[in-house]
């Protein structure tokens, strides 16, 4: 969420950041909230006009009443009761055009960075880097649930039965990678000077709304019928939350933690031939990073935290390569993203396995997440962050990586200690 004073100083640059983000039903939504904002700090004014004259002529009345000037006394004394009715109405509206301001400041787009390539949609990310030579087998790749199957790996029929499509059963070797891949990417963060976390799988409506836009809330969250809790989509919603009406000593910054949790998305509108087995599903586990830090470290940050998630994909035998997302594939709160894409011999193509991303003091203003610094002063912390590892996604570009004509899969040295010290999956 921006500052409405940027918003008020520089109505055109903001009007030209919706436009370069293809969002121009939004144009509208600039006028009206400084109209309102305009409103609101005038009506604040005359409140305090109000408040500050009532005080003065109290004490007029206490003075007059006390020389036995009682009809003078009772003449201000109903300016005070005309003033407190006028208060009250303004009491009143103050809230109210205070809480519309904000619900559309809400939906009007962070100002992305300098670096981001103007495009309409994900067609139009830009390939920034490869890392790793993709190679094409001369054998046949199956497609991924096959794979799986041959070692008894995964049975999507009985999660069917059970809890409808886009849910999976993972047994016997194929679970055990699952699990292998998620300890192996923790012990990787901590390796690299991250804290380990588990946070709550369940959040608040205030952070919910506090970490993400609308439009992703209503697509991606489940909510719990009758409370006031919803499932997390990522373990980043509720570690950002963690730090909610926080006042950070700046000596303690940055930040950095990776954390572990179950993910539950909707994933509406999920379709075509990618869309079976595990590829896009309901509910999956993921190694997270955030890092909440100082305005002016966000920009390092970012760079550190994707070259992570390449750095793990690497030691797993898998090439990557990173995408710049364009303007029009950022969500409203991002200033900068960039997706890591593994490796596919089976499609001969790259396809997404995480997500870095930047979001400079937007959640930090929504959530109230402030940084002290040496001299007292307070101000917005920037948050970042980036997927570690997500499988069961990530074992698709694992087992198309890592098998063999035979049928076995390569199970890399990085790896092996997770897995009893095996070398293949047979």
């Amino acid at each position: 969420m921006l500052d409405i004073k940027f918003v008020r100083e520089n109505p055109d640059l903001v009007k030209q950041n919706i436009k370069n983000k293809f969002q121009e039903n939004k144009l509208p939504l600039v006028d009206e909230v400084i109209e309102l904002d305009a409103k609101s700090r005038a009506i604040k004014q005359e409140a305090d006009s109000l408040r500050a004259e009532k005080n003065t002529l109290s004490k007029q009345i206490g003075a007059l009443m006390a020389q036995g000037k009682k009809e003078e006394a009772e003449e201000i004394k109903a300016k005070v009761a005309a003033n407190a009715a006028r208060l009250a109405e303004l009491s009143k509206l103050e809230p109210e055009l205070a809480e519309q301001v904000t619900k559309i400041m809400m939906m009007i787009p962070n100002i992305i960075d300098p670096n981001v390539p103007i495009g309409k949609d994900d067609t139009q990310n830009v390939e920034v880097e490869k890392f790793g030579e993709p190679v094409v087998p001369d054998f046949e790749i199956p497609y991924h649930t096959e794979i799986m199957e041959k070692f008894n790996g995964i049975d999507l029929d009985a999660a069917r039965d059970v809890a409808g499509n886009g849910f999976y059963y993972l047994m016997g070797d194929i679970a055990r990678l699952h699990s292998a891949v998620i300890s192996y990417a923790r012990d990787f963060m901590i390796n690299r000077g991250f804290t380990y976390c588990v946070p709550p799988f369940m959040i608040r409506s205030n952070v919910v709304t506090g970490v993400m836009s609308f439009a992703e809330m209503d697509a991606m969250m489940y909510k719990i019928e009758g409370e006031d809790l919803y499932l997390i989509g990522t373990s980043e919603h509720s570690m950002i939350g963690k730090f909610i009406d926080k006042i950070i000593d700046e000596s303690t910054l940055p930040q950095t933690l990776t954390s572990y949790s179950p993910c539950f998305r909707k994933e509406k509108g999920a379709h075509g031939i990618e869309e079976r087995g595990v590829y896009r599903i309901h509910q999956f586990e993921k190694q997270e990073m955030i890092v909440v830090c100082k305005p002016e470290d966000s920009r390092i940050w970012f760079d550190k935290l994707w070259q992570n998630t390449v750095d793990l994909f690497r030691t797993l035998d898998i090439p990557v390569r990173t995408l710049e997302c364009c303007s029009g594939d950022l969500a409203d709160l991002k200033v900068r993203s960039i997706d890591v894409e593994a490796w596919s011999p089976r499609q001969k193509k790259y396809f997404e396995v995480g997500s870095c991303s930047n979001l400079g003091d937007a959640q930090a203003r929504r959530l109230k997440i402030r940084i002290k610094a040496e001299d007292g002063s307070k101000y917005f912390a920037h948050t970042l962050n980036n997927t570690v590892v997500a499988p069961p996604r990530m074992l698709i570009a694992f087992l198309e990586n890592n098998l063999n004509a035979d049928g076995t899969v390569n199970i890399p040295e990085a790896l092996r200690p997770y897995m009893g010290g095996i070398d293949k999956i047979k």
